[in-house]
């Protein structure tokens, strides 16, 4: 499951990162990468991590301004415009999963943030993507938000 989760977070960090480079519809940019995804030579990607990149892909694109919002307060001293587009987009799936997504424990959306941070992001990425993780998680009151018994 988590393997599959890990996954669809990727897929959808690709997807949001395509969408602001090309400008493009979400649905035209989904629908692209499930077709680049089905190319012999791509990795095949499991319906799990495509459904799990499509609530994600979805629910930041309808929760953006307020993800936004909480990046952005978090994130002292940078504007989010600032922000590298993978940063951004990697920021903007953990804060609508600490934000709107009761089911991830609070530790688990930003640890997969940060993994994913230093396998696609900069040097620096992980920890960046730690710190402002962690304000947002304090702020929107999942800190302690844990893994279900």
């Amino acid at each position: 499951m988590s393997g599959a989760r890990r996954r669809g977070r990727e897929l959808a960090l690709q997807a949001l990162y395509q969408l602001d480079v090309t400008g493009g519809e979400s649905r035209t940019v989904a629908v692209d990468l499930w077709r680049y995804f089905d190319e012999p030579e791509s990795a095949p990607a499991p319906d799990e991590a495509r459904a799990f990149a499509t609530e994600l892909v979805c629910g930041v694109l309808e929760a953006r301004e307020r993800v936004d919002g909480l990046i952005a307060a978090a994130a002292e001293h940078w504007r989010l415009e600032r922000l590298s587009q993978i940063d951004r987009n990697i920021l903007r799936i953990g804060a609508y999963e600490l934000l709107c997504r009761p089911d991830v424990p609070a530790s688990v959306a930003i640890d997969e943030a940060i993994e994913i941070a230093k396998r696609f992001g900069s040097d620096d990425s992980g920890t960046f993507v730690n710190g402002v993780l962690d304000h947002v998680a304090t702020v929107v009151g999942v800190k302690e938000r844990r893994r279900a018994p």
